[in-house]
């Protein structure tokens, strides 16, 4: 089953992208920062992480995506960056840190589906 890490720290966009998924064959695991969003990636090898960017704490979505690139365990991983900010510097940004889509708030349930199937191949 595929595996994907939800790392968001608004509960309720976290649930919402939950129920969205939960009709799809996917394994879902949910991290409420980046440090456990991290530990938790590194523990669990997600096939795809949905990041949010913007967090509070040590970590933010950037800075997570960038050391997920960095740990071989990690290569296989695709990386969605999930943010309110989509001015071209901040995609830009996004690819710097080695993303491998960008979905801009608010983003319908078809669209976050869609992305999945894209990066992952039809469950």
């Amino acid at each position: 089953m595929t595996r994907v890490l939800i790392v968001e720290d608004q509960a309720d966009i976290r649930m919402l992208i939950r129920m969205t998924l939960e009709f799809e064959p996917y394994e879902i695991h949910e991290a409420a920062c980046g440090d456990e969003g991290l530990a938790l990636a590194q523990a669990l090898q997600p096939d795809l992480m949905l990041l949010d960017v913007m967090m509070p704490g040590r970590l933010d979505g950037l800075q997570v995506c960038a050391r997920v690139r960095e740990l071989p365990a990690l290569a296989s991983t695709r990386v969605v960056l999930l943010t309110a900010r989509g001015q071209s510097q901040d995609l830009e940004a996004g690819n710097r840190a080695g993303a491998d889509a960008y979905l801009i708030k608010p983003f319908s349930p078809l669209q976050l589906v869609e992305t999945l199937e894209r990066l992952l191949g039809p469950g």
